[in-house]
């Protein structure tokens, strides 16, 4: 029981550590697209293989803005269908923040491996398919609200005079930010690298920011969001900070991480689950490649966290980031259920290649 409190507690503040560095990694974007207008997400193509790059670029984007403004502009025919590939290949959705914190020196390499697999794919699907048409119709996707350019709201310059009257949202947000900062800078949500059990030890390949001055980093960047959160409009912190960050993304990302961890940790713990996964690779691909046609974020998750233990290798987490490209191939699906079905082929076909073939390698 004791062995099982340890672990769990563990598991939670792992869960809590990792949830804090996406939700701090997610307000950042959120502030770059709102201050942008938008643009930072939406530039134009200037030529055909332009296009794919562009697809691709959007993709690697953490979250699924780049991800929903690469459907727009193809349901506007400003991009072909193979920079939309490019983009469902490149993209990981909320993963990428996730795999950002967790797993960050392999994040970088494997978001640069995601591109040329993207940019590559989209242009082969470019030259072998005719020229796309695609129906004019909107994505449901980002977008900055309509109201805001007519009442001036994303122009309206940061000032600590909106703390006069701080609504409930600013005060829950900043006291939770505020608090993560302190948590980074005492250290309390590390290891305690003395358990000697070992879900524990497993557990600390997961925790990479175990070196104080990583933390201090992090509580660093986590204030300039303190200063956003307060001084901006009551409009940016009710609709954008709280409603499109805390509300939509902060308990499904704590949810998915902790039961992802917590079920690989128990099964460490209490079953032969590492050597069972060891000796079947070659179907941990095709089910990291299965699993990515759900249109959600959340299921990469387990194959993310497979990896970050080292139980599975770098291929099986390949498969999976092509395959899956969270929510962003909704609006799509919305839009063309045929052009759904079209892409997604393609994806789980490239996930397929790029997984095995990296596995035969010895990846």
């Amino acid at each position: 029981m004791h062995d099982f409190l340890d672990l769990f507690l563990d598991v939670l503040r792992n869960s809590f550590l990792v949830t804090g560095l996406v939700i701090i990694m997610m307000l950042m974007i959120e502030y770059v697209n709102i201050h942008s207008e938008g643009r930072f997400f939406t530039r134009l193509h200037q030529h055909r293989f332009g296009q794919v790059v562009l697809g691709a670029g959007l993709g690697i984007i953490p979250g699924c803005m780049g991800g929903f403004a690469a459907v727009s502009m193809y349901s506007h025919k400003l991009l072909s269908f193979g920079a939309l590939i490019a983009m469902m290949i490149a993209s990981s959705g909320d993963e990428a923040f996730v795999m950002l914190a967790m797993i960050p020196k392999e994040a970088l390499i494997l978001t640069a491996v995601l591109f040329i697999i993207a940019i590559a794919a989209g242009w082969i699907v470019d030259l072998l398919s005719k020229k796309n048409d695609p129906k004019s119709a909107c994505g449901d996707g980002f977008q900055l609200h309509h109201e805001e350019h007519h009442h001036g709201t994303i122009h309206e310059k940061p000032s600590f005079r909106n703390l006069r009257h701080a609504s409930a949202e600013r005060i829950a947000l900043l006291l939770g930010v505020v608090i993560f900062i302190i948590a980074l800078a005492f250290g309390l949500l590390e290891h305690d690298h003395e358990h000697e059990h070992e879900a524990a030890e497993i557990a600390s390949h997961v925790n990479i920011f175990d070196e104080y001055w990583m933390n201090l980093i992090f509580a660093i960047i986590s204030l300039f969001v303190v200063w956003f959160i307060a001084t901006a409009s009551e409009h940016i912190v009710k609709e954008h900070l709280w409603e499109h960050v805390i509300r939509k993304h902060f308990l499904t990302i704590f949810l998915w991480t902790f039961g992802a961890l917590l079920v690989i940790e128990l099964g460490l713990h209490y079953l032969d689950m590492e050597s069972w996964i060891n000796s079947n690779i070659p179907w941990m691909i095709l089910l990291a490649v299965l699993v990515g046609i759900i249109p959600e974020s959340g299921p990469h998750m387990l194959f993310v966290t497979l990896f970050a233990t080292g139980m599975v290798p770098f291929s099986v987490l390949l498969a999976s980031s092509i395959s899956q490209d969270g929510h962003a191939s909704l609006p799509l699906l919305a839009e063309s259920k045929s052009g759904f079905v079209k892409a997604k082929l393609i994806n789980i076909l490239v996930a397929a290649i790029g997984g095995y073939a990296c596995y035969f390698i010895g990846f």
